[in-house]
């Protein structure tokens, strides 16, 4: 199975980005979405950034997969419980 994961985009150099995630950095294709923009954060599947997403769902996002590991819940979503 493969997953998009979020990553933020620290350099643009045309068609190719540097993303960085948990202090690692790797290269990814903007070919599918050129409208990124350098500090937005993206979706990566693949090598590529298929979706800008906004940073609070970043965090969330990566508060639930750590409570998923175990850790205490952070994040209370409307509606959820």
């Amino acid at each position: 199975m493969c997953l998009a994961y979020p990553a933020k985009v620290l350099r643009i150099d045309g068609e190719l980005a540097t993303v960085e995630r948990a202090g690692v950095k790797r290269s990814a294709s903007l070919m599918l979405l050129p409208e990124a923009k350098v500090g937005d954060y993206v979706l990566i599947h693949a090598g590529f950034a298929m979706q800008v997403v906004d940073e609070r769902e970043v965090q969330i996002r990566d508060a639930l997969v750590a409570e998923m590991n175990g850790a205490p819940r952070t994040v209370e979503l409307a509606g959820v419980s």
